[in-house]
């Protein structure tokens, strides 16, 4: 059985490669959990996540957090900031296919912006918050 974290990361990446907006703000389909050597920026990759029991008396259920970063090396913050609005619009509140779950709800909890040690290169981070219940 598929873990409910690999399982919505999957359907994440699905709706966010299959954006032509985001695609195009990326130069491509820039989205990964582990970034190719040369690859330029901007890119979007997965960050930190967890998972936890949701159980109720007669559902199997999973409380998880996951979060996405985006990286960015342009002057402002307009284009990190336009990437992560489009990211939380193409996820918050909507309805994902996730394989072997019912997604009961995909949230946008917070998002932060910060430049990062080189000096050049802006980090966005939106943490997600979903509820899925295992399809038996």
């Amino acid at each position: 059985m598929t873990s409910a974290t690999w399982a919505l990361q999957r359907s994440i990446y699905a709706a966010l490669i299959a954006n032509q907006t985001l695609s195009d703000l990326l130069g491509g389909q820039h989205v990964f959990d582990h970034v190719p050597r040369g690859t330029v920026l901007p890119y979007i990759t997965f960050g930190p996540s967890s998972e936890r029991d949701w159980s109720t008396s007669d559902d199997i259920a999973h409380e998880l957090q996951i979060s996405l970063h985006v990286w960015t090396e342009a002057l402002g913050r307009s284009q990190a900031e336009e990437i992560m609005t489009v990211i939380r619009t193409l996820l918050h509140d909507q309805t994902l296919a996730v394989s072997g779950f019912r997604l009961i709800n995909l949230r946008h909890e917070d998002s932060a912006l910060k430049r990062v040690g080189d000096g050049d290169t802006l980090q966005g981070t939106i943490r997600l918050r979903a509820v899925l219940e295992t399809i038996t």
